[in-house]
């Protein structure tokens, strides 16, 4: 192993975001309400206005997003963005991209995420359905959602949301084997790739850097329906 072969720095991943601009049943318009159980995740505010709301066990608080703004948050922070013009982001995800490839669970109700196959046929929007259709089906999802993330905000004590990260443990349980490969394929084969180039560098040796290489993309999905809104995504 001379370098790390994969596609961004340290087994990132990115997607440009188009915030959506449905409105929700408080009179904001935005996303799906959700949360990540192993992965950070990072937003840089590339155009328009807005607000990302979270909850946590230090309670709710609201981060103003504006062209420049730099914010991120760790695993347990339910998150929702809230679009007030335009908002437009490029979004920095951990591991590989695992938060949008599975490692979130929607706050749904609560009678959902004790049951998977509920949960599964709320969330899941059908690929091969027509545009106006996926967007319906995306649109009643992040009502949904808005259901438990109202409950969750309104709370009194941590019980709600202790409850709430309890069941989403459980429900991602099942994927756990798929998310460690992803991992070890991402930001473990990034760690170890550097810590060899450190160790050649201390003897004075340097074979990655004649590997050296210079790599591009371009979105190979447009506009895809997402959690919080419209995604390009950049994949092989």
């Amino acid at each position: 192993m001379t370098a790390y072969d994969g596609e961004l720095p340290g087994g990132v991943a990115i997607s440009r975001l188009s915030v959506y601009d449905w409105p929700a049943g408080d009179g904001e318009c935005g996303g799906t309400p959700h949360m990540h159980l192993a992965c950070s995740e990072a937003y840089v505010v590339t155009g328009g206005h807005g607000v990302v709301q979270t909850i946590t066990t230090s309670g709710f608080e609201a981060t103003p997003l504006r062209p420049g703004t730099v914010a991120w948050f760790t695993p347990g922070t339910i998150h929702r963005l809230v679009n007030q013009d335009d908002l437009r982001i490029t979004v920095l995800m951990q591991n590989s991209g695992l938060p949008e490839a599975g490692d979130a669970v929607l706050t749904l109700p609560p009678e959902y995420l004790s049951d998977p196959e509920a949960y599964a046929r709320a969330t899941t929007i059908p690929a091969d359905a027509p545009e106006e259709e996926r967007a319906r089906v995306a649109r009643v999802r992040r009502d949904l959602a808005m259901e438990g993330y109202r409950a969750l905000r309104e709370a009194d004590g941590p019980e709600a949301l202790a409850a709430f990260h309890h069941a989403a443990a459980a429900l991602v349980r099942p994927r756990i084997a798929e998310w460690r490969e992803r991992w070890r394929q991402g930001a473990e084969a990034a760690t170890v790739a550097t810590g060899l180039q450190l160790d050649w560098l201390e003897k004075g040796k340097f074979p990655h850097l004649a590997d050296a290489v210079v790599r591009s993309r371009q979105p190979s999905t447009h506009g895809k329906f997402g959690m919080c809104g419209r995604l390009d995504v950049y994949t092989d």
